[in-house]
């Protein structure tokens, strides 16, 4: 696969982390070399983790910085069978002194991992609900980006934010970076008005719409507060089972066995 894939929404509230982490874990259970980087201050997918963030001696911010090489802080999970690259509040630290810089402050992270993402199948970075510097970090050091969103109107227009940001991105610093697919969460098929938006992110970009949808789910939902991913919290719950199945569908569409949408 060997691919550095960011999961990107600036709208809060969407699922993004819960995908980060969730993806990762289900992943590495397909025997593939994972490494989840937390690039949000929140510090909250370095918790779903497991990572106290509150005793990080090296994190997303020294390396950003310079302090340290990625290898230096990255952690390994036994227990998950994958790596993190983990953060916490300090990070926003990084955001102020990388706008201070006068060259190469949308490449830092590009440069940081160029040594280390040979060793991995698959690099996720969880980044802040923003378009910031640390999202434009993430998005020049991507190939592709993973868009999670609810199936609701204020979705579509932040959507279209995000395109236009991805569509700048391209022309300016990462001509290849690609949308590697939209993923509905928190859906519910009862609800007449996601049956309607997901009807329309299907009609405007086909098969980059992942078939998978990620219902919501109460176990999904509390395996954060105990400090590990639904795979692990309670594997035959329908949040831990949507995102092997997602993890799945990205493996089958790299093989190129994947059937498009309405085809």
């Amino acid at each position: 696969m060997k691919r550095v894939i960011a999961v990107a929404n600036q709208k809060g509230g969407v699922g993004k982390t819960t995908t980060a982490v969730n993806l990762a874990a289900s992943l590495a259970a397909t025997r593939r070399q994972v490494l989840l980087i937390d690039l949000d201050p929140q510090g909250n997918a370095t918790t779903g983790c497991g990572v106290d963030k509150s005793q990080l001696a090296r994190g997303t911010l020294e390396v950003l910085l310079g302090e340290c090489t990625a290898a230096e802080a990255i952690l390994p999970l036994e227990g998950l069978g994958m790596s993190l690259l983990p953060a916490n509040q300090d990070l926003t630290a990084a955001e102020v002194r990388l706008l201070a810089m006068q060259n190469g402050r949308e490449t830092r992270l590009r440069e940081a991992l160029l040594p280390v993402r040979g060793g991995y199948d698959v690099v996720l970075i969880d980044c802040p609900p923003s378009l910031n510097i640390l999202t434009v970090n993430a998005l020049i050091a991507a190939d592709s980006v993973l868009i999670p969103m609810q199936c609701e109107f204020y979705a579509l227009e932040g959507l279209s934010a995000l395109i236009a940001t991805i569509e700048q991105i391209r022309g300016a610093a990462n001509p290849q970076l690609e949308i590697e697919g939209i993923l509905r969460t928190m859906y519910d098929p009862r609800n007449n008005l996601a049956i309607a938006v997901g009807a329309q992110l299907t009609e405007h970009f086909g098969d980059k719409v992942f078939r998978t949808v990620v219902p919501r789910n109460v176990r999904l939902a509390e395996a954060p507060s105990f400090g590990r991913p639904a795979l692990v919290h309670d594997k035959d719950s329908r949040g831990a089972l949507a995102y092997l199945a997602l993890a799945g569908e990205m493996l089958r569409r790299e093989d190129g066995l994947q059937p498009a949408v309405g085809a």
